[in-house]
């Protein structure tokens, strides 16, 4: 029988997380597979990235818009309401047997309790994470006690869901999907991109992914310790987009202001996957509260700075400098992060999130899943 999945996609960063998972699963001749796009993807503040997903290839996608430009948490809740009206009708219409979410983005709230009142299962990537100066913390715990199939980066992770009394069954060890495209991807080389990005070749690159900080009622109030931090530093500066928190407008202003007045700073809205896998790759170190600094830059024994406390809690390799979000302390580890003796360092280095191997594994078990009420109903074992 042929098994209806769809798959739900906010932003360009799940996107990129997705997209090997999603290219098995559209291969696979037992899987109807449906592509849900809804935030950030449909707003032109963002790219209206889900046109890149078109232009991927992919055939059965469909769109939700629900995002209202807004930069407050008054306008995240709206739109997460407007977000389950809207994929209610979508989800009602085709009636998928299971539902593959990702993550911790407060939006997909949305539609896990669509899929819950509906009794559509649910399969979860990377639960099990933790992440305490933001919502996200919260989001994903719930999302993964929403949820029927479990997919953890790690095996902490991997632990920390059992721990919630979830069936061992139930649950994965897979890794980062986002890694996959470091083995699958065909990633630009350092000299495409310096051409991409009209990079200085005689000057270092500093990659920089600075998110708003949700748990804190002013969630920009890092931000300027660290711009008057990047201010005094002359290398080539690329800044990628912030993701649509209450705060993110602030950010984007604050960015596209020091990149008019310092002309070795540039900014992107929108980066493929492909593309920013390159600029990672050509980066000397990249600095911000992302987790992509955290996941990613392992694989590539890339220096990363991780500030302030949004990624608090999450499991690390020895590749990350944490810093207070303090000009002087910045300036300090970027110097530390530059150096020779830390690069060495880093040589021959493992990542805990895992090895480019993650979509294999969500494939293999999406694909072979039996779909039926021991899958719907789900026991506890506390």
């Amino acid at each position: 029988m042929i098994k209806k999945i769809v798959a739900i996609t906010s932003s360009r960063a799940d996107y990129s997380h997705l997209y090997w998972p999603l290219k098995l699963l559209e291969e696979e001749k037992s899987v109807e597979l449906t592509i849900l796009c809804f935030g950030p993807h449909m707003s032109p503040e963002y790219g209206e990235t889900w046109q890149q997903i078109i232009k991927d290839g992919f055939e059965n996608v469909k769109t939700c818009e629900c995002l209202l430009s807004s930069d407050t948490d008054v306008g995240m809740a709206k739109s997460l309401g407007l977000a389950i009206l809207g994929l209610t009708d979508i989800l009602a219409d085709i009636r998928p047997d299971i539902m593959l979410i990702i993550a911790d983005r407060y939006e997909m709230l949305a539609p896990a309790n669509v899929a819950l009142t509906m009794r559509i299962p649910i399969a979860h990537i990377e639960g099990g994470d933790v992440s305490e100066g933001a919502i996200d913390d919260a989001v994903r715990n719930a999302l993964t006690k929403m949820s029927h199939i479990h997919f953890t980066p790690t095996e902490i992770a991997k632990r920390r869901v059992l721990s919630m009394g979830e069936e061992p069954w139930r649950v994965h060890k897979s890794g980062a999907p986002s890694l996959d495209h470091l083995r699958r991807s065909s990633i630009p080389d350092q000299k495409t991109i310096n051409q991409k990005f009209s990079l200085d070749n005689s000057k270092k690159l500093i990659v920089v992914a600075y998110h708003p900080v949700t748990m804190y009622q002013d969630s920009t109030k890092e931000q300027d310790e660290i711009f008057k931090a990047l201010e005094s530093r002359y290398e080539n500066i690329v800044f990628c987009f912030p993701n649509a928190d209450a705060g993110s407008h602030k950010i984007m202003k604050k960015a596209q202001s020091f990149c008019e007045s310092n002309s070795n700073a540039q900014i992107y809205t929108n980066l493929p996957a492909q593309q920013y896998w390159g600029l990672l790759k050509s980066a000397d170190v990249m600095l911000g509260n992302s987790s992509s600094g955290i996941m990613e830059t392992p694989s590539l024994e890339l220096p990363a700075i991780n500030i302030g406390i949004r990624q608090l809690g999450r499991e690390q390799a020895f590749n990350i400098i944490d810093v207070q979000p303090n000009c002087d302390a910045i300036l300090k580890a970027i110097n530390k992060a530059l150096s020779v003796e830390f690069k060495l360092s880093l040589s021959g280095m493992s990542n805990p999130y895992g090895n480019g191997y993650a979509a294999e594994k969500i494939h293999q078990v999406l694909s072979q899943l039996d779909i039926n009420d021991e899958l719907i109903f789900k026991k506890n074992l506390l």
